[in-house]
């Protein structure tokens, strides 16, 4: 009993160390974006006196709303397809995977795990060039295609759980494939589809590496993460307004994350263990 109390006491310890670590740059973000640069100065770490907005005003008066339009665009397009096409490649292959074909489909999509981005990124920047896909619609493409090695990995483990019996039973009371999916199969996978949503929100809402390959031609063509980018360059000397900017972009996904957390736990179980 000494000894099991001994090493709660001991994971409990380390896990607030690791909270109190990770808060740090959190509380640091939150005190700066509501300072201004003079009470920055004379207390980098106290407490703000008073909530000062004016950082906030800074940097909403740019270009912010125009690339919050069009983060929000790429994330939810993306999401959209991504929850259509992951489910309906994934029940295809978990009902066939006895047939070689799907066997190999499967297998040859999640090699994509093992390939580093960094290996691909060159040869994807010349062929989207040659298909005049350097746009918007060309990242929501890149983002679709990339989510399918970790999404189907996911699927496929969670409709391995699910008994083909019920396929079965619909097909006796005249159901299609079709109508099998969308009535029986799509909402028993809702708990992945929630993993996978959120998983690929938070990849797709931060990423920084695509969207500066893709969308470098104009401004009004960035993400906020490349926003954040070039506003901190510019206000560099101002951590005050540059930490504004970073809460501004930080809040949606938190606020997503925070809804969807609970679900992401679950259906990350389910997926890689069933």
């Amino acid at each position: 009993m000494k000894e099991n109390a001994l090493v709660r006491a001991i994971q409990y310890t380390a896990l607030l160390v690791g909270v109190f670590i990770v808060m740090i740059p959190v509380y640091l973000t939150i005190n700066l974006s509501f300072k201004t640069q003079v009470e920055s100065a004379q207390s980098f770490f106290a407490p703000p006196s008073g909530l000062y907005f004016g950082n906030f005003a800074s940097v909403i008066k740019g270009k912010f709303w125009i690339n919050l339009g069009n983060s929000l665009m790429i994330t939810l397009v993306s999401m959209l397809f991504i929850m259509v096409l992951i489910p309906l490649v994934s029940f295809a292959i978990s009902r066939n995977m006895k047939h070689g074909y799907f066997k190999f489909v499967f297998y040859f999509i999640l090699a994509g795990i093992f390939v580093p981005f960094q290996v691909i990124m060159l040869p994807v920047l010349k062929h989207m060039s040659n298909l005049h896909l350097l746009n918007q619609l060309g990242l929501i493409l890149m983002y679709i295609a990339l989510s399918f090695t970790q999404g189907i990995f996911l699927s496929v483990g969670f409709l391995k759980n699910v008994p083909i019996e019920l396929d079965e039973a619909s097909t006796i009371d005249g159901c299609g494939i079709w109508q099998t999916f969308v009535r029986i199969i799509y909402p028993l996978m809702l708990p992945i589809i929630v993993t996978i949503v959120t998983l690929n929100s938070l990849w797709i809402w931060n990423d920084f590496q695509l969207p500066l390959i893709l969308l470098n031609r104009s401004p009004n063509y960035w993400t906020l993460p490349l926003f954040i980018y070039n506003f901190k360059s510019d206000y560099g000397a101002n951590y005050n307004v540059a930490f504004a900017g970073f809460l501004l972009t930080m809040l949606p996904i938190i606020l997503l994350y925070s809804v969807m957390q609970r679900h992401l736990i679950s259906g990350l179980t389910e997926g890689a263990l069933k």
